[in-house]
This record gives C-alpha cells, sequence and structure tokens, in this order.
C-alpha cells in the first residue's frame, strides 16, 4: 500500500475477467476498495488495516491483488502441487488438532502449533490461501479457514478470482527456476451431466437395496463411560457389536440437560475430515467439533454420533470420501448404511429415546451419503442435508447416489452454497434436489453466497424451525 501498488499497472499481469466478461483497467481496480471505499482489502479502513491487527495474516483479497502483490515482491503464487506438497496434508492427523479452525476469528501468523512439513505455519486453516491454477473461470484457494469445517484442509476449492471474502488470504512462493507448462495449467474439476442420467428401476433398485441388509443378531451394548460435566449435555459412549464381521463398534449418545425424556433424536453422519483424525474422543474434548452439534443439543435434542468404519480409530486405510468405482467403495458405503442401522437398533433399547421423532442430519460427507442412508432406513423421519448434493465421480450403480434419492419421501431441506466448488450448485445441488421423491411442499433448498459452508446462525435458524415444523418442539 505504501508503495501505490493499486496505482501502478505493471503489477498487474493478468487479464480481467468477472463473470465473463473482461474489465478495463478503471473498473477492476474500482472492484478492489476497503471497507471505506478506498484501494485496499475489503476487510481494511481508509487504505490501512485496524488499529491492532498489524500481526494478522492479510485476508479480503482477490486473486488478482494476491498475484499482484506477488509480483511486486518478486515472487509468485503456488501452485496447487506446490501448495499441498509444502502442506502436507497426508499428515491431517497431526496438523488439523492444532490448527486454527472453528475458532472465534484469525490468529497472529505462527502462534499455534500447527506446523507443517517444510516449516510453514497457518496452511491448515486460519486464512484460505489463494493458488496460482485455475480451474474453469475460477482460481484455487486451499487449505481452508478458521470458520470453516476442518475437512477443508484436504478438499479443493476455487472460486472466482473476484471473490474478496473476510477469510480469503494468500502466501507467496519463491522459484528457483521457471515452473513448467504442465504445473500452471489450469485443472478441470471432474463432471457428471446428472440430466442425461436416470435412476434404475424400482425392480432393480430392490435389488441394490437387499445388498444392504444385515442380521438383527444380539449387539451386547455396553456404556463405556458417561460424563456429566457439560453444562448443556452429558455423554455416553457405547458399544456394541457391528452388523458385519466380529468387530465392535462405538456410537456416542449426547443427551440434553434442558429437556425432559423421552427425547427427540438426530443421528449425525460427519463431513470427511473424521477419516483424518485419530481417536473420537476428539469430538467430545474438542469444542470446535461439538460447536457442529451443540445447537441441537441446546434445542433439547438428544445427538447419536455412531463412529463409522473408516472414521477415527476404526479407520482401515481408506483415505479419501471420493466415490470410485470399486468393490472396496461399494463395501464401505454399505458398512457405513449397517452402522447407521444399527446405532438405530441400538436406540430402541433405550426408554429415554423417542425413536418414532428420529432425524438424520448430514454436513458435507454425510449430507452426501444422507441420500442413500436415508432412502434405505424407515425409521428416519426428516431429513437435514447441510451442504450436500451428487458427487460427480463415477461409481458402481448399487451405492450411486442417482439410484436412491428419488425413493426418499420425508421431508427434506439442503442448506448449501451458491460457489461451492466441491459439490457445484449447477451440476451437483440442483439434479439432487430435483430427483428427490419428496412431495415439493415438504423439500427446501436455501442458497447462500458462500462457498462449501454455511454461516452459523442461518445453519441453526434454518435447521431448528425445520425440526421443529415436522418433529414438534420439543415440550410440546
Amino acid at each position: 500500500m505504501s508503495a501505490d501498488g493499486y496505482q501502478k499497472p505493471e503489477y498487474w499481469k493478468h487479464t480481467f475477467l468477472k463473470e465473463g466478461r473482461e474489465l478495463n483497467w478503471n473498473e477492476a481496480m474500482a472492484e478492489f476498495r476497503d471497507s471505506t471505499g478506498r484501494p485496499g482489502p475489503t476487510t481494511w479502513e481508509a487504505g490501512n488495516f485496524p488499529k491492532g491487527q498489524d500481526h494478522l495474516p492479510v485476508t479480503g483479497v482477490s486473486w488478482y491483488e494476491a498475484a499482484a502483490y506477488a509480483e511486486f515482491a518478486g515472487k509468485s503464487l503456488p501452485t496447487v502441487y506446490d501448495w499441498n506438497r509444502a502442506a502436507g496434508t497426508w499428515d491431517s492427523a497431526y496438523i488439523i488438532p492444532l490448527s486454527n479452525f472453528g475458532g472465534h476469528g484469525l490468529t497472529a501468523t505462527g502462534s499455534i502449533a500447527g506446523l507443517h512439513r517444510f516449516g510453514t505455519f497457518d496452511m491448515a486453516g486460519n486464512a484460505k490461501e489463494w493458488c496460482w491454477n485455475e480451474s474453469g473461470n475460477k482460481r484455487f484457494i486451499l487449505g481452508g479457514s478458521w470458520n470453516e469445517p476442518t475437512y477443508m484442509f484436504n478438499d479443493p476449492d476455487a472460486q472466482p478470482p473476484f471473490a474478496r471474502q473476510p477469510n480469503y488470504g494468500f502466501r507467496c512462493v519463491k522459484y528457483l527456476k521457471p515452473l513448467s507448462t504442465a504445473a500452471t495449467q489450469s485443472i478441470d474439476w471432474a463432471m457428471r451431466d446428472y440430466r442425461e442420467e436416470t435412476p434404475v428401476s424400482d425392480e432393480i433398485f430392490q435389488i441394490y437395496k437387499s445388498m444392504y441388509s444385515y442380521d438383527r443378531t444380539p449387539f451386547h451394548p455396553v456404556v463405556e463411560s458417561t460424563d456429566e460435566s457439560g453444562e448443556h449435555w452429558k455423554t455416553e459412549r457405547i458399544t456394541f457389536e457391528a452388523a458385519y464381521g466380529s468387530e465392535r463398534m462405538t456410537a456416542y449418545l449426547f443427551l440434553p440437560k434442558n429437556a425432559k425424556p423421552p427425547y427427540q433424536t438426530v443421528v449425525y453422519f460427519p463431513g470427511s475430515g473424521v477419516i483424518y483424525l485419530k481417536s473420537s474422543q476428539d469430538i467430545v474434548k474438542d469444542e470446535r467439533n461439538m460447536a457442529r452439534i451443540a445447537y441441537i443439543l441446546q434445542s433439547g435434542r438428544a445427538i447419536l454420533y455412531p463412529i463409522y468404519k473408516g472414521t477415527f480409530e476404526r479407520n482401515d486405510g481408506i483415505n479419501s470420501d471420493y466415490p470410485s468405482p470399486t468393490s472396496a467403495y461399494r463395501d464401505h458405503v454399505i458398512q457405513w448404511y449397517k452402522d447407521l442401522a444399527r446405532s438405530i437398533d441400538y436406540l430402541e433399547t433405550r426408554k429415554d429415546v423417542n425413536t418414532d421423532k428420529l432425524a438424520f442430519l448430514g454436513a458435507s460427507w454425510g449430507g452426501a451419503m444422507g441420500m442413500i442412508m436415508t432412502a434405505l432406513e424407515p425409521r428416519i423421519k426428516v431429513n437435514v442435508f447441510l451442504v450436500g448434493g451428487f458427487y460427480l465421480q463415477k461409481t458402481l450403480p448399487e451405492v450411486d447416489q442417482i439410484n436412491f434419492v428419488s425413493r426418499i419421501t420425508i421431508p427434506t431441506l439442503m442448506l448449501n452454497g451458491r460457489h461451492d466448488f466441491f459439490l457445484p450448485l449447477d451440476s451437483a445441488q440442483i439434479p439432487a434436489f430435483k430427483l428427490l421423491g419428496t412431495p415439493e411442499k415438504d423439500k427446501r433448498q436455501v442458497l447462500y453466497e458462500t462457498g462449501h459452508d454455511i454461516p452459523r446462525k442461518e445453519l441453526i435458524r434454518e435447521a431448528l424451525d425445520w425440526l421443529d415444523r415436522y418433529l414438534g418442539q420439543v415440550g410440546s
């Protein structure tokens, strides 16, 4: 700013494209204004950062501003390949718990312990970071931010290059030799056109459905621990026999303290970040994890949180939630359903749970998987899918969402970000919503000007209103 970077065209090397239209220099510079209308990041005032924020990373900048600063500094924005290597996303289980996710705002650069392989800090969480590569008319921005779910450290994101959200930042890289063309080229995201696909017939679906059946054998439940130290709920850790193999599985039952049994209960299916975490104890020990479901408990409802196959301490080598046309992926989907159903079997043994008023809450991975799970599970009475939709990858038909979603007939709420790169609006969200078998009056999609996340207050308002509407208000 002190070098008048916003007034010097030599730093701005790239054609300004906004919503398919090329902007000239003056039009583009008019976009890059702070909160008071002066040149600078959108979070600044009168051309300066707010008082007391000199120790925080710069955010509220577009890709163009990030690239211009890198040019000014004699550096570059990193390619997604170099960013990923430096971030060490494969070490998520160790990095994420030490990073700024689910916090209360940005933290000073390097002030917390999330150290990455090459000595970098804060590549997970804190501020999202613009990278060089394009994807269609967007640019990649990676790492997730302080107010996003932990799985955003691993999941790719790309946003319009003019976007200037308060959590959008960047870091520079100094390349010692010119990059190859392959490293800097556009990266196309795999797409399925669901408009050209149709669900299988009822006869074939019944064959697929039979693959998810299991024997209701004794499951010998044990409440292994009870923790009543929480202000708003108590926590029970329960184990019982899984519906396959000879292993036992775990589920956490959170019971509200501000309501009387029998409780309405929400069965939770989390985002894919749990694939990379080591212990399910992280659920109850880390308030950032509990913040994603606490509002349900504070509304007087219980939450059942099964530990699904492949997650936390049950990890068996799975390293992604992306579908694939393999038997290994198919087997996991079937096991996830059996884990869900077996956990509901357990709820039916409890007198303090009203199993006539069960809801499903799925976030991201869970919001996508819910389109299979709740087509199979008749005991679920209402759905809330957060940032869910159709996956863009091909998979086997017996675990393909398109063959299940039209069999869902219960009330279903979808909350989505209009600019979601992971599950895009036109190709993933809208086709899923249209194919839902739920009557029009009982299904609702709400869109926000966000990516793969929902503003917390809006999420709480919509989700609780939906549960009140279809399960009844707690205590009524």
